[in-house]
């Protein structure tokens, strides 16, 4: 099969859906991998490393889609790949099609078979595809949440972990899957007094076991009111696989709470599961509602590209062998990852919003 790697259009997205000796691995296997000149230089890899591994460099986005069956991309075609795409395609990527409906029905007007990242599931039910990322945003917020808290970038002043003699740092997060037990993992270490809101009894149980700075509760809506009110940090990790995230948090919630705090959503590429948090880039990426800080980058692992590419490619290759196969669509985890085939919505999720 044929296979290209476009160069990522997203602003400021660095990363590269397989780095070169992941296509190398493609082409061992048989397959023809084509990859956009300059794609993977954000990674840290140039075309060069590429060439050397025998894979083909084409000088233009126009020129790969031309050649390529498969399209394998990091985040969802922006207009211009649109206009590239055809029904002939295959395409692989992050897609989040729930909070982007009109992506969705230009999809469905191509005609050609979607098949996303983050719905790909293996025998135990699990999201490989996503976790890596998961893991990257989960640390990330935690990261970022700190340096939006210092005064000069507009938050309260407040040391996460504190010091002897001051008081620690109050960090709440909404979900206790890969991403948010991630995010209480880096927040922990760093001395913070951190609250996790996580349903699963078995994940509640995890997550107590990061230190004794860590609660895990039930996530009842006037326990996340009581605590997201005296938050300093507050990070949204909640999941539904391929739907929207639902509004754990309403604005008036976060009207109370103390001006200079720092939201992070990392959900907002769902939706978002805080009712003020809304899409932003990495060329802005906060905005100010009512005093709190907000931070709605939609491709938080972007900013570490090298880290990135590197765990990605590292979880799809098996993936990508899989969909050069003749019957892929039988395999339960490959077929639950299809979200748009020949102009129709299969996925679940998706069907509510057609």
């Amino acid at each position: 099969m044929k296979i290209g790697i476009p160069k990522e259009v997203k602003t400021l997205e660095g990363r590269v859906a397989l780095i070169p000796e992941a296509a190398a691995e493609l082409c061992r296997q048989g397959h023809e991998v084509f990859i956009q000149s300059g794609a993977g230089v954000q990674s840290g890899y140039p075309d060069a490393a590429y060439v050397s591994l025998g894979i083909n460099v084409l000088p233009d986005a126009s020129s790969l889609f031309a050649q390529a069956e498969m399209i394998v991309k990091v985040k969802e075609p922006q207009a211009a790949e649109l206009a590239l795409l055809t029904a002939r395609h295959t395409l692989f990527s992050y897609l989040h099609l729930a909070a982007e409906v009109p992506l969705m029905r230009r999809l469905q007007a191509i005609g050609l078979t979607a098949v996303a990242f983050e719905t790909v599931t293996d025998p135990q039910g699990r999201l490989p595809l996503l976790a890596p990322m998961s893991d990257i945003a989960g640390r990330l917020s935690v990261q970022i949440g700190s340096q939006l808290l210092q005064q000069p970038q507009g938050g309260r002043g407040v040391l996460l972990g504190g010091l002897p003699g001051t008081e620690r740092g109050k960090v709440v997060i909404l979900g206790g899957g890969i991403a948010g037990s991630n995010a209480a993992l880096m927040a922990a270490s760093m001395g913070a007094d951190v609250t996790v809101f996580e349903p699963n009894r078995d994940r509640q149980q995890a997550l107590r076991g990061l230190g004794d700075n860590v609660t895990a509760r039930h996530p009842f809506a006037s326990a996340i009111h009581e605590a997201v009110i005296e938050a300093d940090l507050l990070i949204g990790a909640v999941l539904v696989t391929g739907d929207r995230a639902p509004h754990l948090v309403l604005a008036d919630t976060v009207r109370q709470m103390k001006s200079g705090s720092v939201i992070i959503d990392i959900s907002v590429d769902q939706g978002g599961c805080i009712e003020t948090t809304h899409p932003t880039t990495y060329a802005e990426p906060t905005y100010v509602w009512e005093g709190v800080v907000h931070f709605g980058v939609t491709n938080m692992p972007g900013a570490v590209p090298r880290t990135s590419s590197q765990a990605l490619s590292a979880a799809l290759v098996p993936y990508i062998l899989r969909l050069t196969k003749t019957g892929w669509e039988q395999e339960a985890g490959l077929a639950a990852g299809i979200n748009v085939r020949a102009g129709e919505i299969i996925h679940p999720a998706l069907k509510k919003y057609a």
